[in-house]
């Protein structure tokens, strides 16, 4: 079994132990493993089941280490669904954080706003989203397990805790509902203006796999996102992926004041030794 195989790999280079919180980090965001005391990193090429890095600005590593005395994992890259049609493309990662001890779930992504007055660099925090793609992860999935309630996808408590690390970090953080197009190709300003109906704020290429494999695997899960540009037709905006890379990457400082509080506000008690 891949799993098996990826969590015996992880064991043997020393990622064994649990864990206050795993961290994914989107388009242009890596640069949060850097910020880790005592760190250890791993190829996702050196371990089974794990995504090649397909995408420019997605670094392909795991790592482990301290963020704020809290041991954290931090997943540089995501695979997407469009690289290969494959919306269980995360599956294997998402399963060897939970079978590691990982206790919680932390996504970040880039994304296209609908709001103007939401421009590039704004943080959102995600309090729901909407699946425009037509893809499940679960698809395919045997047992009952298949069908996760999605009442609360976005675990309330994890959504308080990093609206209050925003506070006592002087970050701003929006809230706001996503919705996940499959990609590769930006949307088109109609499918914007139809998401926008749909009661949509944002709009990515990411994520949403990510929450339902999560609430499968039994891992509580938040999601930050940092707007790199306006969506296409929204106050001219004509997204491309260049601009999400340079404004990702202007917007990561904020974006790492903010991770480094939510895990700092982590109880101790409860943060398991790695």
């Amino acid at each position: 079994m891949t799993e098996a195989a990826a969590l015996d790999t992880l064991r043997a280079a020393g990622f064994g132990g649990g864990y206050a919180c795993a961290i994914v980090t989107g388009t242009g965001l890596g640069g949060i493993a850097a910020e880790l005391e005592g760190a250890t990193a791993l190829d996702y090429s050196k371990i089974p089941g794990f995504p090649g890095a397909g995408v420019s600005g997605h670094g392909g590593r795991l790592h482990r280490g301290r963020l704020d005395g809290r041991p954290v994992l931090v997943f540089e890259g995501r695979a997407h669904a469009y690289e290969r049609g494959d919306a269980a493309a995360m599956r294997v990662p998402l399963a060897c954080a939970a079978g590691l001890g990982a206790r919680r779930l932390l996504l970040t992504n880039a994304s296209g706003s609908l709001r103007p007055e939401v421009g590039p660099g704004s943080l959102v925090l995600l309090e729901d989203h909407i699946n425009l793609s037509g893809m499940n992860p679960l698809i395919g999935e045997a047992s009952d397990a298949r069908f996760v309630p999605m009442t609360e996808a976005y675990d309330p408590d994890l959504c308080g805790r990093l609206r209050a690390a925003a506070e006592a970090c002087g970050v701003t953080l929006g809230q706001g509902v996503y919705a996940w197009f499959s990609g590769p190709s930006f949307e088109t300003p109609a499918e914007v203006r139809m998401a926008g109906i749909l009661g949509a704020d944002l709009v990515g290429m990411s994520t949403v796999p990510e929450v339902i494999l999560a609430r499968f695997l039994g891992l509580p899960v938040a999601a930050v996102s940092v707007v790199t540009n306006l969506a296409a037709g929204i106050a001219g905006g004509a997204p491309h992926h260049a601009e999400t890379k340079a404004v990702a990457a202007r917007a990561a400082a904020d974006l790492g004041r903010l991770v480094r509080a939510f895990v700092a506000g982590l109880p101790v008690e409860e943060s398991p030794h790695g």
